[in-house]
């Protein structure tokens, strides 16, 4: 259990922002930068309490605006032209929230998305 501990305290010393300053000079964003490493999970058991929870995921190809008069017009085989360029990145959004680019892939006989690039936003 003590060595647990240990482990803890130093996995956080080590993640400290280092700066040339000496004790005396912390600032407080120093310390809310080391509190917001000691609310990180330290390892996969501390999430687990989320696994289950269902979130829902899209692959938006591209986007279009139109009229309703021309909405209604559509028929099978219409083509609807997007805003995106072949071979242009696709958003990929969890809960409405764009978490990620990707670019749509063939596996088997349905269709991907493999991701390419992760969307960081600030935390509000």
């Amino acid at each position: 259990m003590a060595d647990e501990k240990n482990l803890e305290l130093t996995e956080l010393e080590d993640a400290a922002p280092q700066s040339d300053k000496n004790s005396d000079d912390e600032t407080l964003d120093d310390i809310a930068d080391i509190a917001d490493i000691a609310d990180l999970p330290r390892n996969a058991r501390d999430l687990e309490a989320v696994y289950d929870i269902p979130v829902t995921v899209s692959a938006v190809l591209g986007k279009a605006t139109m009229q309703v008069s021309q909405l209604l017009k559509l028929g099978r085989g219409a083509v609807v032209e997007l805003d995106r360029k072949v071979g242009e990145a696709i958003d990929i959004y969890v809960n409405n929230r764009l978490v990620a680019r990707g670019e749509v892939v063939v596996v088997e006989d349905r269709l991907g998305v493999t991701m390419t690039e992760i969307i960081k936003t600030d935390r509000t």
